[in-house]
């Protein structure tokens, strides 16, 4: 597991784009007393947001908070404090939730209705609303247009290294640009794939482009990370228009860029996966349909057995070709005896039956193992992101609450 001294330094972030303020404080809600409250401010011109939360039917109190905030397209701040979810806490965590919006709102001289929050940490227990309070108090005051960095380690909970990303686009009118941070280490299954992240851009769009951009990316890329089969009930990913690159881009040029960087934020999150010891990337083709694709992926992606196997550096195919045949034909139709099999460019499986040698596959070497899976059925395809099952996890997640 990587250390704190291994830790490489985030990058901007969220404060990479124009017009943009952020910070990340200490704010005693972690025993530890790492940080664990992060702010960040969108001083526009715009004030244009977006989010997608959970579909957990057991929601926290910031998600029934903040689904409130972004039914206008406006959001003026986002504050995530780590150290506590703030899920199954009644009335008075509601309370929290908003009390927590209002602090921020009075400091900064907008509406607690403009204010998202988000929280992560153990379920069923309030947070210290004092404490809480106290600490958006610090981090207003160390609020900075080079706080990314902070705000991103302040939502950190099991992830051992910060996750930040950026993307600067030229144009003719000028450039633009895209950043984000994420947490996420664990309960990481659709949707969205567990995580706090918050995306900002100083490109000049609406509130509908913003929401477009956002459920298309997020669809594509977080929603389609499935690393233990966990749903969260916490899952936000905010989307902060500033408009303050004055350039408005190509909708399709947002897209992509909004895209990219939730891959790659996506990407980091597989990577940093509880006691992961290898990167498992599930490609489907030959699908009839992109869904369908994904449904067979996912069904690979959430089996102990096959996970076992490449925790173990065994390349045991048949576990996946076992899997895919757990979808049901209504969802992906497919001929058992044409599907292929591939395990890091080795093709185990021809036609539904052995072909080339299993022992020809290499899995101790590398972090990266890249599965193929060929329905010859159409031609949709689609890739499900999972890491391997390991006794690490086992011992993280047995011990997460005491």
């Amino acid at each position: 597991m990587t250390t704190t001294t291994d830790r490489p330094a985030p990058t901007a972030g969220v404060t990479a784009p124009a017009g943009f303020r952020a910070s990340g404080v200490t704010a005693g809600l972690k025993p530890s007393g790492r940080p664990d409250l992060a702010l960040i401010v969108n001083d526009g011109p715009l004030q244009v947001g977006a989010a997608v939360f959970t579909t957990n039917r057991v929601q926290g109190a910031p998600v029934k908070w903040s689904r409130q905030v972004v039914s206008d397209g406006v959001v003026s701040a986002v504050v995530m404090n780590s150290g506590g979810a703030n899920v199954s806490t009644g009335v008075a965590g509601f309370q929290d939730a908003h009390s927590t919006a209002e602090r921020v709102a009075e400091a900064l001289g907008v509406s607690a209705g403009d204010v998202v929050v988000g929280s992560t940490g153990l379920i069923g227990e309030r947070l210290p609303r004092e404490i809480l309070l106290a600490g958006v108090d610090q981090a207003v005051a160390a609020l900075s247009s080079d706080g990314g960095p902070a705000a991103a380690v302040a939502i950190m909970t099991t992830d051992t290294v910060p996750k930040t990303s950026e993307i600067t686009i030229p144009g003719d009118a000028g450039a633009w640009t895209v950043g984000g941070m994420a947490k996420g280490a664990g309960m990481l299954a659709p949707a969205l794939a567990t995580m706090l992240c918050v995306i900002t851009t100083d490109a000049v769009v609406d509130a509908e482009l913003a929401d477009q951009a956002l459920r298309t990316a997020t669809a594509r890329t977080f929603d389609r990370v499935d690393s233990d089969g966990c749903m969260s009930t916490s899952d936000t990913v905010v989307l902060l228009a500033s408009g303050a690159s004055g350039v408005r881009p190509d909708p399709s040029g947002f897209l992509g860029a909004v895209e990219s960087v939730c891959a790659d934020l996506a990407r980091q999150l597989v990577a940093d996966a509880e006691g992961a010891n290898h990167d498992i990337a599930i490609t489907v083709n030959g699908a009839t349909t992109e869904e369908a694709a994904v449904a067979v992926g996912r069904a690979v992606a959430r089996s102990n057995l096959f996970k076992a196997a490449i925790y173990g550096n065994d390349p045991n195919w048949g576990r996946v070709l076992a899997q895919v045949g757990t979808v049901p034909e209504s969802v992906a139709p497919f001929d058992p005896d044409d599907v292929d099999v591939t395990i890091n460019g080795v093709q185990v499986c021809r036609s539904g039956a052995g072909y080339q040698d299993r022992s020809l596959v290499d899995l101790a070497s590398q972090r990266l193992v890249t599965v193929l899976v060929d329905l010859h059925a159409g031609d949709a395809i689609a890739t499900i992101w999972t890491n391997d099952l390991t006794h690490a996890y086992v011992t993280e997640n047995s011990e997460y609450s005491t």
